[in-house]
């Protein structure tokens, strides 16, 4: 591994803190390079785009650089299918309802229960119009989605399946590439929830031949905003959101009503721009995205290596239930780790922790319907541990080491 993870730290100035943040899964610490960005529009480009003077022009070609940025984070094939929002459940909302006139009653959808609630409920309301949704559920044993049960549920019917890359609760990452085609050779399509997966693992919406791919650039080291990839052809058919006179073919903007904010989508091209220097450091000689790549492969390896020190240690504890693969090593999983401890609360554990300066969760996560299918959303649900790339063994060395403490109190 070639990954400076003093150089990494230093990035993020919010890590300079007595504080150990370990959930990044509800919103990462911020990349300097994002503030500066988006530091550098306010002072320099703040005017309303589509004018004729100079000022206007500078910013409309900064907003496009930072959509060009995010294109090449989702390795999209066009900048213009990626869409701007303030957060991914909006972005799904927003999907769904510009996709609504092209459901007639009786069509199905599909939705999974391992999902976080974001790209559950947008599918759900089109049952209002005579849509069956459907639910595919998960093997309980090895946290995972199974094609032999989506068969049984996919008909001629079957307009739409919505699945999770990888889960917020379980940490789990589904094989989107695999159960693209699988949809895809049944005559759907297919809409992705990345939130949990787009920190950890390169994104590459074009070698998976996903139709709809969502996720939270403020998981992802940046502002508060989103970002949704809509294939061309798909973003061509979908009804506008915006003024009548902004036509079908108006794309990407009609899917941004009221205009997406603009410091914010310039701002986070900076995140690009730090995994294209991490994969130059990495010794990558081609192109940004081929940086990209390389940045990421550190990163797992990273990641892996912090997973796996957390696990192993909560895998010797006889009254720990661990929440989805127990193997940090695993490529199966990301550093998102769920667990319950006999006869303790979560949320009196997480109090607790709070006193060591220990950032962690409890609860169900906003996966709502998963946590009730697996009993786990009664007494506080569970403690989440969720790390990124810049978390570091010695932090979590200073987890354990005050959790031994709580948990004998």
């Amino acid at each position: 591994m070639t990954l400076d993870i003093n150089y990494v730290r230093e990035q993020f100035p919010g890590l300079n803190t007595d504080w150990v943040f370990m959930d990044n899964a509800g919103g990462s610490q911020i990349l300097k390079g994002v503030v500066d960005n988006i530091n550098e529009y306010y002072y320099s480009h703040n005017v309303q785009l589509g004018g004729s003077y100079e000022i206007s022009q500078k910013a409309a070609a900064a907003y496009q650089k930072g959509r060009e940025n995010i294109a090449t984070f989702f390795n999209a094939a066009r900048t213009e299918e990626i869409v701007f929002g303030p957060s991914s459940t909006i972005l799904l909302q927003f999907l769904s309802k510009s996709m609504a006139s092209q459901f007639q009653a009786g069509d199905e959808v599909i939705v999974t229960i391992t999902d976080h609630e974001s790209n559950i409920g947008p599918w759900v309301w089109l049952e209002e119009k005579g849509v069956i949704v459907k639910f595919w559920p998960m093997n309980k044993e090895t946290y995972e989605l199974e094609l032999e049960e989506l068969d049984k549920l996919m008909t001629n019917k079957t307009k739409l399946v919505a699945v999770v890359h990888a889960s917020n609760l379980l940490g789990t990452i589904n094989n989107v590439k695999e159960i693209a085609k699988f949809v895809h050779d049944r005559g759907a399509k297919i809409c992705v929830d990345a939130v949990a997966y787009a920190p950890h693992r390169a994104v590459d919406v074009q070698d998976w031949d996903v139709d709809f791919y969502a996720l939270s650039l403020y998981k992802t080291f940046g502002p508060h905003h989103a970002a949704l990839y809509v294939r061309y052809d798909h973003l061509q058919e979908l009804d506008g959101l915006y003024h009548y006179f902004y036509g079908k073919d108006k794309i990407p903007a009609k899917m941004e009503p009221g205009n997406a904010n603009y410091e914010l989508s310039y701002g986070s091209g900076a995140i690009v721009d730090y995994l294209v220097e991490l994969g130059t450091q990495a010794g990558s000689t081609g192109s940004r995205r081929d940086k990209l790549v390389a940045a990421f492969d550190d990163i797992t390896e990273q990641e892996m290596l912090i997973g796996e020190r957390l696990l192993s240690y909560l895998r010797k504890r006889n009254d720990c239930t661990i929440i989805g693969i127990k193997d940090g090593m695993d490529p199966r999983r990301v550093p998102t780790i769920a667990f319950t401890i006999d006869g303790k609360d979560p949320e009196q554990v997480c109090i607790a922790m709070d006193k060591y300066k220990i950032a962690m969760r409890f609860g169900d996560f906003h996966a709502r319907r998963l946590a009730d299918s697996m009993d786990i959303s009664k007494d506080n649900g569970a403690m989440r541990v969720s790390m990124t790339h810049y978390n570091t063994i010695e932090e979590v060395d200073a987890l354990t080491a005050a959790l031994d403490k709580v948990l004998r109190e």
